[in-house]
């Protein structure tokens, strides 16, 4: 009687985990912050996953990640896909090519996500008209992007900073310095992870933007927002000596609308002075806009900023 009991409370607590959306993983384990609340954006989920063997009197790096609820657990995510950012990391740990380190997943704020994520000052640079042009864009499906939602991504970048880095600090035994705080996302979370290392550059030591979204928007003709990001990492990318970037792109889907984008990135980069060892772009030919190319190739910005 008391196994039977066992199990039927084992059975009731998964329930419960999958019925709140917990991922499951296969290696390490994950802890939520529920709900975080915040004075600079709307209260949201954290993800934290621990690595296999964590160890409180260990130290660990940190990888910070937007998009939290896609880099899990495919079968609770809205599109059935997603990073398996628990197995990648857990491979390359196993053997051997990373320091060990700690993934902070934040949820999107789903319909804030687009004023979240996109770059504030660049868009503050434009004029009225250009501003206008950007505010009532809409998706080819006719869907407004940014909805009734003002540009506000110098907030969520003082969420992370001010309220979300502490508590991690706090709570896990973390390696806070910037040599060991990492940024990374994909598409618009792949412009907030640019944007965060040039707006923080005491804070973060390095950043993937996978699948970086240039246009801005999902238009190009008359479109001014890749040059004013081209402007403004001209003038705010931070010093290559102590900082890591790394960007990709593939050719299919969204993707197609990149690859013109990212090769005016790359000349800034060289006119700043970032070397081989301090960046890499990656071009992946036939790859498209979604979490399993995201997955698949994941590894390598994972051992450009976080390898032994």
């Amino acid at each position: 009687m008391k196994l039977k009991y066992l199990i039927i409370i084992s059975i009731l607590s998964i329930s419960q985990l999958q019925a709140q959306g917990i991922p499951k993983v296969i290696k390490g384990t994950i802890e939520r912050i529920e709900k975080m609340p915040s004075k600079y954006v709307d209260a949201r989920n954290v993800d934290v996953w621990l690595p296999e063997g964590y160890n409180a009197k260990k130290r660990y790096a940190v990888l910070y990640m937007h998009d939290g609820q896609m880099l899990f657990d495919s079968s609770i995510t809205w599109n059935k896909k997603s990073w398996d950012i628990d197995k990648t990391v857990s491979r390359l740990l196993d053997e051997g090519k990373l320091e060990e380190f700690i993934v902070v997943g934040i949820w999107n704020g789903d319909k804030s996500r687009y004023a979240d994520y996109f770059p504030q000052k660049p868009f503050e640079s434009l004029d009225i008209n250009q501003k206008d042009l950007v505010l009532n864009a809409a998706r080819n499906n006719g869907v407004s992007v940014f909805g009734n939602y003002q540009i506000q991504s110098d907030k969520y970048l003082k969420f992370l900073v001010e309220e979300l880095k502490p508590i991690i600090d706090k709570k896990y035994a973390t390696k806070n310095d910037q040599q060991h705080t990492f940024i990374a996302g994909s598409s618009m979370g792949g412009l907030i992870s640019m944007y965060a290392i040039c707006e923080y550059p005491k804070v973060f030591g390095g950043a993937a933007c996978l699948s970086t979204h240039w246009p801005g928007i999902f238009v190009m003709k008359d479109n001014p927002i890749p040059d004013a990001f081209v402007n403004y990492l001209k003038n705010k990318l931070p010093n290559p000596k102590n900082h890591k970037i790394y960007f990709d792109y593939g050719d299919k889907t969204l993707d197609a609308l990149y690859p013109p984008l990212q090769m005016k990135v790359d000349e800034v980069m060289k006119e700043k002075g970032y070397s081989e060892q301090k960046w890499i772009t990656k071009f992946f030919p036939g790859q498209d806009h979604s979490e399993n190319s995201w997955r698949d190739r994941f590894g390598i910005p994972l051992q450009f900023l976080l390898g032994k």
